[in-house]
Order: structure tokens, then C-alpha cells, then sequence
């Protein structure tokens, strides 16, 4: 496209006015862009051009654009002709729910917002600058990629952005929207930041397109089947959220802002709450079966504890045996973890570890809370488990709790065996405050398999073995697994009524929240891989 200033009849260069007025007419042509046939191409795809989306984003009125006018420099392959103002992307900065937040955008009607070395410089002076405000940083993708016209300056574009992106890892929330194609190098970005959403059928995730797939292993597969938003959001992990449309997508990335604080020296927004801290839970005490091998939706639990029964649940479809979620208690953000016995009773696995250990960095380095609740059977066992590596992902979950220093409260509601016990935020690695209902088993085992080894020869020698086993099974449970034998021993702090379980998170949140931890002063730590 070949941009023409035409400046107003009777107006000349030296006038202010006519100064002003071709400015009005420079600023409506970025404004426009490319034309309404371009816009329409792109709302025929079910996709909201890039001001629209950040219309739908930010608080009405509230954006500031930095560098409209940018235009690239580049000459050859027919570039010269074409200099679009804002060179395919757009950047600035306007608030959600008063606060701010910088933000990038992908206009895919120009140059299919492939990236160039003018569209990167813009989009590293405003990671820049929401690094220096200490705000977070939306970014809505849409590119094709490196814009192959520029060669290597454009991979270099790419090489900045994630520089930065590392650099603000645990500074300030980063959030990646796709919202169309994201293909080779350029997914690196989203996969640094801290939360990836995704729009159903119109984003894709992927380093090798279903023709390179093709022509090295031979497998037909289409974009989405290979990296569209259920893929990630199910199978890979690399997306966070998923929707149908980008109206709600934008509007769930909005409710996240609401929970996150600006940076990482600022704690979380708190708001009045009208849920009342001493509301009785009643409903816990039919929710949950005393049986530990009946069960139950964990949800319905969090639901109950929580303010106005609201949260949001990270990776909701990825993991399910585990539930990461962001939610409010007496209007103060936490984090929540969770084992979910609805899905493989809620044991700990490879997906599961690396869910959780991420969820706990990253509220870690964001001053929330962490609030888990345990009934957790144990590790996963299996052949594919072992050679897959569940000792270092399990290890990964165990060094993110390990290494937080934000206030932690676990709760054991039933089961709790094993190494799964001592990574899921016991006592013994540094949780500050531990409870469990009447209803907990904190073992080394399940009775059965305990009595069985304890046990073996006399159940092997016994007239009838069924019977002994189940003698011994009871002995077992009445010594070392009954509701108050670790309270007794100092690892756990009470034994509570679980009626009253909100009421005793939220004082005991509200005492930890002036909490001071230092830890150990090095450069990072080597965390397992």
C-alpha cells in the first residue's frame, strides 16, 4: 500500500492549520488502515480487526497509542511501495477497571501482521516501557510470522521480544491471546509468558504447519487438528483458556487482570466482599463421602469455601486430576491447588507435577497466597509414569513449594499418602499452617497395602487369611491412621470442623498476610528439568 499525504485546498505547508490537518488526515489513515475491504476479508473469518479488540479489552476511552505513524524502512521484493503507517501492529497503553496495562496487537490486514524490523522495534519499546511502569502486558496475536521480505532483521525482531518476555518473567503478568495463526519461532513468545488464551477454530499454535508435517512423516492432519485451541487446551498444555469467541475471551482476560496485582512489589487487588467470613459451609459436611475410595467433584468443595462461589480455574481441561485456580477470600486473591478425585482418584502424575509446580511459581512471584487442599491417594504408578520421568516432574512440584515464600495454608479433607503427602504442601516443607477435617488419613499407605506388607506372614500362615487380613487391616487404621494421629505429633495444627473451614482460612490468611521470608542469597536456583 502506498501511503499519500494530501493536504486540504486552500491550506499551504506553512500554515498551522494546514499543519494540523494533514496530521488529522496521517492519523485517520493509520486510524483506517489498509480499507474496509481488508476489514471485511478479516471479519469473514470470524475474526474482530486489532482496534476492535482492543476496544473490547480496554476500559472505554482509555487507550493511548505510542507510534501510529511508524513506518518500516525497508526496500526491495516490492517493500518500498508499501509503508502502511503503524507497520502492522499496534501498541500503547489504556486501563482495565481503572488500572493500567500496556498492550500490542497484530493488525493481520497488514502484511498478514508478519513481523518486520520496524513492527519488533515498536513492540520492544512497549515491553520496555510497561517493564519500567510496572504494569502488566497484553499481547493479541495475529502474524504469520517473520516477514520473509526483511530476512534475518526479522528474526532478530523475535530474538528481542523474547529477551524481554524472559526478563519480565516474575516482574509483571504476562498474558498472550492468539487470536489467529502462530506459526514457527513466534509461539516461543506466548509459551514464555505467564497465561495463554485461545479462540476456537480461528487460533492456531504450532512450530511445523500440517505441510511440513506432511512432507517429513507422510500424516494429514489440518491446522487445528495439529495446533488449534482444544489441542492445547486438552492435550499439549500449552493453553490456558479456551473460547468460542473473542468477545469472551477478551472479557475472561479482563476478569484475570482484576485478580493479579500490577507487578511484582504490589500485592493482588483486594475488593469488599459482601460473602461473610463466618459463613458456615454446612453443605462440605454432605459433599464429601468419608469413604476414601468413593468421589467426589473437588470443585463443588472450592465453590462452597470461596467468596460468592466464584473462581477461575487455570487449565481446566489439561491435568484434570489436579485443579489450579485463582479465586477470593474476603476479597483478598489466593491460589488454589487441589486434587480432584473425579479424575483418576486424584493421583499425582507427570501433567499433573508440572501443572501445579507452574501454578505455585507464578503465584509465588505475584504475593498470593497459596491455599491447597489434599486427598491424594499417591503418585501415579506405571511403566510409562517411571520412564517418562515422574521423578523429576514430580520433583518440579515439590521445588516450587519448597522455594515459596508467600503464605501457604494445606488442608487434608480425606486421604493423604505417601510422597504425594510431603509434596503437596505438608508441614514438613514449609507450609505454614496445616488443618485437616475428622475425616483425614495421613499415612504412609492405604491400609490394605500397608497391613499387606506389615502383615504378609501372618496373613499367609493364618487358617483364614481374608479374615486376618481384615483384622489386621483395622489394627492397622486404629494405630497409625486414625483423624488425630498426626495432629498429636505436631503436623498438623488442628483438626477442624469443616462447617467452619472458610471462616478459619480467611483468619488465618488475614494473620499471614504481613508474612516476611528471605530466601537463601544466590544467584537462582537449578530447578528439576
Amino acid at each position: 500500500m502506498t501511503v499519500l499525504h494530501e493536504r486540504p485546498a486552500g491550506l499551504s505547508a506553512s500554515d498551522a492549520r494546514g499543519r494540523v490537518a494533514e496530521l488529522m488526515g496521517m492519523r485517520e489513515q493509520a486510524i483506517n488502515g489498509p480499507g474496509e475491504k481488508a476489514t471485511e476479508a478479516q471479519h469473514a473469518k470470524g475474526k474482530l480487526t486489532a482496534r476492535e479488540r482492543i476496544e473490547l479489552l480496554l476500559d472505554p476511552g482509555s487507550f493511548s497509542e505510542v507510534e501510529q505513524l511508524r513506518r518500516h524502512r525497508a526496500t526491495g521484493f516490492g517493500l518500498e511501495a508499501k509503508k502502511p503507517y503503524t507497520d502492522g501492529v499496534i501498541t500503547g497503553w489504556g486501563t482495565v477497571e481503572g488500572r493500567t496495562v500496556f498492550v500490542y496487537a497484530h493488525d493481520f490486514r497488514i502484511f498478514g501482521g508478519a513481523l518486520g524490523e520496524a513492527h519488533a522495534t515498536k513492540i520492544h519499546k512497549i515491553m520496555d516501557m510497561a517493564m519500567a511502569a510496572g504494569a502488566p502486558l497484553v499481547s493479541l496475536n495475529d502474524g504469520a510470522g517473520a516477514r520473509i521480505q526483511e530476512g534475518v532483521s526479522a528474526l532478530a525482531g523475535y530474538g528481542g521480544i523474547f529477551q524481554r518476555n524472559t526478563k519480565a518473567s516474575g516482574v509483571i503478568p504476562q498474558i498472550s491471546v492468539m487470536l489467529g495463526p502462530c506459526a514457527g519461532g513466534a509461539a516461543y513468545s506466548p509459551a514464555l509468558t505467564d497465561f495463554v488464551f485461545m479462540v476456537r477454530e480461528t487460533s492456531q499454535m504450532f512450530i511445523t504447519g500440517p505441510d511440513v508435517v506432511r512432507a517429513v512423516t507422510g500424516e494429514e492432519i489440518s491446522q487445528n487438528g495439529l495446533g488449534g485451541a482444544d489441542v492445547h487446551a486438552e492435550t499439549s498444555g500449552v493453553c490456558h483458556f479456551a473460547y468460542d469467541d473473542e468477545e469472551s475471551c477478551l472479557d475472561e482476560v479482563r476478569y484475570l487482570l482484576s485478580l493479579l496485582p500490577s507487578n511484582n512489589r504490589e500485592m493482588p487487588p483486594a475488593v469488599a466482599s459482601p460473602d461473610a467470613v463466618d459463613r458456615s459451609c454446612d453443605a462440605l459436611l454432605d459433599l464429601v463421602p468419608v469413604d476414601g475410595n468413593r468421589p467426589y467433584d473437588m470443585t463443588k468443595v472450592i465453590e462452597e469455601l470461596v467468596d460468592d462461589g466464584e473462581y477461575l480455574e487455570v487449565h481446566e481441561r489439561w491435568a484434570r486430576n489436579i485443579i489450579c485456580a485463582l479465586a477470593r477470600l474476603d476479597g483478598h486473591t489466593v491460589g488454589i491447588v487441589a486434587n480432584q478425585p473425579q479424575s483418576l482418584a486424584g493421583v499425582l502424575d507427570i501433567e499433573a507435577s508440572e501443572k501445579a509446580a507452574r501454578f505455585v511459581q507464578f503465584c509465588d512471584a505475584f504475593s498470593i497466597p497459596i491455599v491447597t487442599l489434599l486427598d491424594v491417594p499417591g503418585f501415579l504408578p506405571g511403566v510409562d509414569q517411571e520412564h517418562g520421568g515422574i521423578i523429576r516432574h514430580g520433583a518440579k512440584l515439590l521445588y516450587a513449594y519448597c522455594n515459596a515464600t508467600v503464605p501457604r495454608i494445606s488442608l487434608i479433607l480425606r486421604k493423604a499418602y505417601g510422597g504425594a503427602y510431603i509434596v503437596m504442601d505438608s508441614q514438613s516443607i514449609g507450609a505454614d499452617l496445616t488443618y485437616a477435617w475428622p475425616t483425614n488419613e495421613i499415612a504412609v499407605m492405604g491400609a490394605e497395602g500397608a497391613a499387606n506388607v506389615i502383615f504378609r506372614k501372618q496373613i499367609a500362615a493364618a487358617e483364614d487369611p481374608e479374615a486376618m487380613r481384615a483384622r489386621m487391616v483395622k489394627e492397622y487404621k486404629a494405630e497409625l491412621m486414625h483423624p488425630y494421629y498426626a495432629a498429636e505429633r505436631g503436623l498438623v495444627d488442628d483438626v477442624i470442623d469443616p462447617a467452619e473451614t472458610r471462616e478459619v482460612l480467611i483468619k488465618s490468611l488475614a494473620m499471614l498476610r504481613t508474612k516476611h521470608a528471605d530466601l537463601p542469597s544466590r544467584k537462582h536456583g537449578n530447578p528439576p528439568q
